[in-house]
């Protein structure tokens, strides 16, 4: 190829903002300063988004770690009681698709689920006694019975769901999100993450890089909110510096960032100004946003009685609703605690009575002031439970192992069928026998609901275009209004 066509061919937007003199940093040096420390939002990086008119305005993602158990929440197994204790066939679950946790086990008895289940809403849809106030929004909530994920352990598992790999280093789902389609408010990060521990034992570790930014900009990462104390640490400036003081100061580190991104070309320190500037404006933002006085007393109550209790789940649910209606676009909540090798049956009661009541507030509330229908929640883990029992089975008492082949999620608002159930299992809740959906055909579809084509968003790196979903995975129309 002729030399000086191939320069040409090569110039896209973003190799031009890339290799020019001054790069990304001058653009965001540059924004900066033409809006006075004051606006970042607008589009993200990524040109012509969204695609097409998009369902949802935002997200709440509810990721219940450890893997909640399929069976004795979703999945009613009811023929399974008249099995009790008898050996899972080998041909039905293979050996080769245990854990190490378990293979090494002599008998591997069928455990049937101690909830009992009935049907709730005008759809019917079947659900555990131990979800009594999640029943009450039934009809909102589509049920997808056929996830189903390649990954075996928790934490392979949570980075396949939150970044379309197993492997650490992509990026995650929000920052994927908010480098597309950009921030709502100048005031508040495009993406949260929150964290919340479950009854009893900790649960799973929670890495940074579950919402991290991976090899996109630093800016496009999430801002974790602490669970306990302030938020965000330095909130508040020291005794004796003044508002006025503190942005003089941001001003003449700006100009030394300015000349050095300039300079140097780095990405990192045009991330550097922007983060400067938004932690700026938080401090006006944040604490009015965590402050629930102005909550009424109606919606603390819906919510139970720890949504004032900083750091519960319930206080985070009330917490993403108030981030939603503030223009935050991606807000992830993380829930430790569904690990259930041991005791299940104590586990999963446990974890539900943290966030059945919680969950089926958020949903209420956010319909309740019309902001249902644009805002997406997702529910789920990062696999499902075993059928057969980990350790000793009694009537009362069992455990399960991690299970990858079948799984339940949910979706409701933004743009989903409500009241609806998608997907079968097979008699044993091992396999998927109908309507199977992958980790990237839920994130496609998730993108697909925001105006985004996820075949389209990409970020070169390497030498090679990536994308949240990889190589494949596909919208799934049948869950879609």
């Amino acid at each position: 190829m002729n030399p000086a066509n191939e320069f040409l061919t090569r110039q896209t937007r973003r190799a031009f903002l890339g290799k020019s003199t001054m790069g990304l940093g001058s653009v965001a040096l540059g924004t900066l300063l033409n809006a006075g420390g004051k606006d970042l939002t607008g589009a993200g990086l990524s040109p012509g988004l969204p695609h097409f008119a998009p369902r949802a305005k935002r997200v709440i993602y509810l990721f219940q770690s450890g893997g909640p158990s399929q069976m004795d929440l979703y999945d009613y197994k009811p023929h399974l009681a008249a099995k009790f204790g008898e050996e899972v066939p080998e041909s039905i679950y293979p050996a080769e698709r245990k854990t190490t946790m378990t293979s090494g086990q002599k008998s591997f008895p069928l455990a049937p689920s101690t909830f009992k289940f009935a049907r709730h809403g005008k759809s019917g849809t079947l659900l555990s006694d131990a979800m009594p106030h999640l029943a009450g929004m039934i009809d909102e909530v589509c049920v997808i019975k056929s996830m189903y994920t390649e990954a075996i352990n928790h934490d392979p598992g949570a980075m396949l769901f939150q970044t379309g790999s197993v492997i650490p280093g992509r990026p995650s789902m929000g920052s994927w999100v908010s480098y597309g389609l950009g921030s709502e408010n100048a005031d508040l990060p495009a993406f949260v993450a929150l964290t919340s521990n479950g009854t009893g034992k900790g649960g799973q570790p929670l890495y940074d890089r579950l919402w991290g930014s991976g090899f996109l900009p630093g800016r496009f990462q999430g801002v974790k909110f602490r669970g306990q104390g302030n938020p965000i640490l330095d909130l508040y400036n020291p005794a004796g510096v003044s508002r006025a003081q503190r942005r003089r100061m941001l001003d003449a580190v700006g100009k030394i960032n300015g000349a050095q991104a300039g300079r140097f070309n780095d990405p990192a320190i045009a991330t550097r100004i922007a983060q400067y500037e938004l932690a700026f404006r938080m401090q006006m933002s944040v604490p009015d946003l965590i402050d629930f006085s102005n909550e009424p007393r109606s919606v603390l109550d819906l919510y139970g009685p720890e949504a004032t209790k900083v750091g519960k789940y319930a206080y985070n649910c009330l917490l993403a609703r108030r981030l939603a209606e503030r223009g935050v676009r991606f807000i992830q909540l993380y829930h430790r605690g569904w690990d259930a090798h041991g005791n299940a049956p104590k586990q999963v009661a446990a974890q539900c009575r943290d966030t059945d009541q919680p969950t089926a507030a958020l949903l209420r509330d956010l319909k309740q002031r019309g902001m249902l229908d644009d805002t997406l929640v997702i529910w789920g883990g990062e696999f499902g439970r075993t059928v057969y029992c980990q350790g000793k089975l009694t009537k009362q008492s069992y455990g399960r192992d991690h299970h990858p082949n079948c799984f339940t999620y949910w979706m409701a608002g933004g743009g989903v069928r409500g009241g609806m159930s998608y997907g079968k299992t097979d008699d044993y809740s091992v396999n998927v026998v109908e309507n199977p959906v992958h980790v990237h055909d839920l994130q496609a579809t998730i993108l697909n609901q925001l105006g985004i084509a996820h075949e389209r968003l990409t970020y070169r790196y390497q030498g090679r275009y990536f994308r949240l979903t990889d190589v494949h995975g596909r919208v799934v129309h049948d869950l879609l209004a």
